[in-house]
C-alpha cells in the first residue's frame, strides 16, 4: 500500500513522497504541504488568535506516554518518530485538527471490524497515514479509498472495480478487506512493525530487505534496508497515535466534531440515476455522493447484483409515499445514458479494469487479438503515442465481466511461501516478472536454484528463491 503522507524533511532525514490526486474530489494532503481540504464542512471555531505550540516536551516525557498508550503494537520513541511527532504537533498543526473532526466517522466501524478479526485496536490510525480519512482518496500508485488497495490487491479481496462501481471507496467493505490483509501479513511475519512496512511497500520488499540485512528480525533492524517512504511508514503511524492522544497537551482543540447525514438504506437491483433520484425526491445530489462514495458516475449498474444505496433520512416520508413511481422513473432512461456513457469512456463502460505483464514477442495487434479489443483501445486506455511497447510493460486493458481475466490479472498478493523459501507461479508470470517482484534475486540464480534448463514456467509451480 502506498500511504499518502509526504515523508518529512526534517534535518535532511526525510525525502519527500510522490504527489497525490483523487478520482473525483481534490486529495486533501498535496506533497510537500499537508493542507488539509476537508469534504465535509463543519462550521469552525477559530483559534488564530491564541493558538500556538507549546514548548518541546521532553524526550524522556514524550517516550513515558507513548509507553502509557502502547498495548499491543509497540509503540517505540526515537529521533525518527520523534520528528514526526514534531510534524503533527507543532509544524501542521491543521492536519492533526482536522483528524480530530473527522476520526469520528470512521472510527466505531474502524473498531468494530478490528474487533471482529481479532485484531490490535491501534490499527484504526493507520488509515489516518494512507488516506487521511477521505474514502475517495487517490495516488499517482492509482491506490485507492481509505485503505489505498491497488486494483490488483483489491480484486484479490473481493473489492469490485470498473468504470462505474470503485468498491476500494466503499468504507465498510474495503475495511473488512484492510483486516484480512493486515491479518494474512501478520501471520507472515509474526511482527506488527514488519506487517505494516509490508501494507506499505508489498511483502517482498519486505523480505528483501531482511535478507539484504542478514535476515534480522525487527523493522528497526532492517531500516536501513528498506524504501525510503517505508522507512518513515511505521514512524508515522506511532506519531499520529501520539499526536491525537495527547492533542490537549499540545494546545490542539478541536470542539467540533463532523458526522455523517443521518441516513437510511435502499436495496438496488435495477439501473439506478442519483441525479433522476435527486430530482424526484428533493434529495441533495452531493449528499448521495458523499453517503455512497463508491459510486463513481452516479449510477449504480444493473449487474444480476442487489447493490446497497444510501439515501438521506430527510426524504424518507416522501419517498415511502410514492417508492413505485420513483424507482420506476429513475430506472428509465438506461439505453441514453448507457450511449452518452460509452462516448465519454473511451470504451470502458461496463467493463473491468485489469493489468497485463507484455511478454517477449508481443506487440500491440496481438495482444489486441488475443483479448478481443481494438489496438486503438489499448493506446488510449495506456496513453500510448506509438506502438512500441517493452517487454515486462504494464499495460491496462478493460475487459468485459465476463470475459476470462486468468491470464491478465495481476499477481496474487501473497505468492511467497511463509517460509520465504518458495514461490508459487502465477498465470503470465516470466522469470523476469518474478526477478522484478522479488528484489535481490536474479533471473540466473532463479534458474540455478531450480536446476531449470529454460525460461519455460507453468502456472502453480513451486520454484526455490532463497
Amino acid at each position: 500500500m502506498k500511504g499518502i503522507i509526504a515523508a518529512i524533511l526534517f534535518l535532511g532525514a526525510f525525502p519527500a513522497a510522490a504527489q497525490t490526486e483523487q478520482d473525483s474530489i481534490e486529495h486533501p494532503l498535496p506533497v510537500d504541504s499537508l493542507e488539509v481540504k476537508d469534504s465535509v464542512k463543519s462550521e469552525l471555531i477559530s483559534f488564530s488568535d491564541f493558538d500556538f505550540a507549546p514548548a518541546d516536551d521532553s524526550p524522556e516525557l514524550v517516550a513515558d506516554r507513548l509507553s502509557c498508550l502502547e498495548r499491543t503494537i509497540p509503540l517505540t520513541y526515537n529521533n525518527k518518530v520523534h520528528a514526526f511527532i514534531e510534524y503533527f504537533t507543532v509544524r501542521d498543526r491543521e492536519y492533526t485538527r482536522s483528524m480530530l473532526r473527522k476520526k469520528d466517522l470512521y472510527f466505531p466501524l474502524f473498531e468494530k471490524k478490528l474487533k471482529e478479526y481479532n485484531l490490535p485496536d491501534e490499527l484504526k490510525y493507520l488509515s489516518i497515514i494512507e488516506s487521511g480519512l477521505n474514502p475517495r482518496a487517490s495516488s499517482v500508485a492509482r491506490a485507492v479509498g481509505l485503505w489505498q488497495f491497488m486494483s490488483g490487491t483489491g480484486r484479490y479481496f473481493g473489492l469490485q472495480n470498473n468504470w462505474l462501481l470503485d468498491e476500494r471507496m466503499d468504507p465498510e467493505q474495503a475495511t473488512d478487506a484492510a483486516c484480512r490483509y493486515l491479518s494474512q501479513l501478520h501471520s507472515i511475519f509474526k511482527d506488527w512493525h514488519l506487517a505494516l512496512a509490508a501494507y506499505n511497500s508489498g511483502p517482498g520488499t519486505v523480505r528483501w530487505a531482511i535478507r539484504r540485512s542478514g535476515y534480522k528480525k525487527t523493522f528497526w533492524e532492517i531500516y536501513n534496508k528498506l524504501p525510503r517512504e517505508t522507512r518513515s511508514y511505521v514512524p508515522q503511524f506511532i506519531a499520529i497515535i501520539y499526536a491525537l492522544n495527547f492533542a490537549e497537551e499540545h494546545n490542539l482543540y478541536e470542539p467540533a466534531h463532523e458526522e455523517f447525514l443521518p441516513h437510511d438504506t435502499l436495496n438496488v437491483n435495477t439501473f439506478f440515476h442519483f441525479e433522476t433520484f435527486a430530482k424526484l425526491t428533493g434529495a441533495c445530489l452531493e449528499d448521495l455522493q458523499l453517503l455512497n462514495p463508491s459510486i463513481r458516475k452516479n449510477v449504480v449498474p444493473e449487474d444480476d447484483q442487489t447493490h446497497i444505496i444510501k439515501i438521506p433520512k430527510g426524504i424518507k416520508e416522501s419517498f415511502a409515499l410514492n417508492r413505485s413511481e420513483i424507482l420506476d422513473s429513475v430506472a428509465t432512461g438506461k439505453k441514453e445514458w448507457e450511449v452518452i456513457a460509452q462516448k465519454i469512456s473511451n470504451n470502458t463502460y461496463g467493463r473491468e479494469r485489469n493489468v497485463y505483464h507484455v511478454r517477449y514477442g508481443d506487440v500491440l495487434g496481438t495482444i489486441a487479438q488475443r483479448f478481443g479489443v481494438s489496438v486503438r483501445d489499448l493506446k488510449e486506455w495506456n496513453h500510448l503515442h506509438s506502438s512500441l511497447i517493452r517487454t515486462g510493460q504494464r499495460l491496462v486493458i478493460w475487459l468485459a465481466p465476463t470475459a476470462s481475466v486468468s491470464q491478465i490479472s495481476e499477481p496474487m498478493v501473497l505468492p511467497v511461501s511463509e517460509d520465504n523459501k518458495t514461490y508459487v507461479v502465477q498465470p503470465g508470470d516470466t522469470l523476469w516478472d518474478i526477478s522484478k517482484k522479488l528484489p535481490g534475486i536474479t533471473i540466473e540464480r532463479i534458474k540455478a536454484l531450480n536446476n531449470l534448463k529454460s525460461s519455460k514456467l507453468k502456472p502453480g509451480q513451486k520454484l526455490i528463491v532463497g
